[in-house]
């Protein structure tokens, strides 16, 4: 699928891009080098491929090393809230932005 530079254009507008007519060239080479890539991997025979939910699934025998959830640090709530301009029941109340 080739993209024209009629196309580009389009997608420049419809993005509200500001684009000249060199750059709008440029747009249009880079375009098509991807949608050629993309062409290139969907010819790819993936049949016998299982999709995975996530890259350490190949790993099996590769342990995450996780950090323990714990707090690292101290409750400064009352300290920050002093500094607000207007606080209750440990919350910061703000003006109301939208009706």
């Amino acid at each position: 699928m080739a993209l024209t530079l009629q196309d580009v254009e389009r997608l420049a507008h419809l993005a509200r891009l500001a684009i000249d007519q060199a750059g709008a060239q440029r747009m249009q080479a880079q375009l098509n080098a991807f949608f050629g890539l993309v062409e290139r991997m969907q010819a790819v025979d993936t049949s016998g491929v299982v999709p995975l939910a996530h890259p350490a699934e190949m790993f099996t025998d590769v342990a995450l090393r996780l950090r323990d959830d714990e707090v690292r640090e101290p409750n400064r709530r009352d300290e920050y809230l002093a500094n607000a301009p207007l606080a209750e029941q440990g919350l910061f109340l703000v003006p109301k932005v939208i009706e």
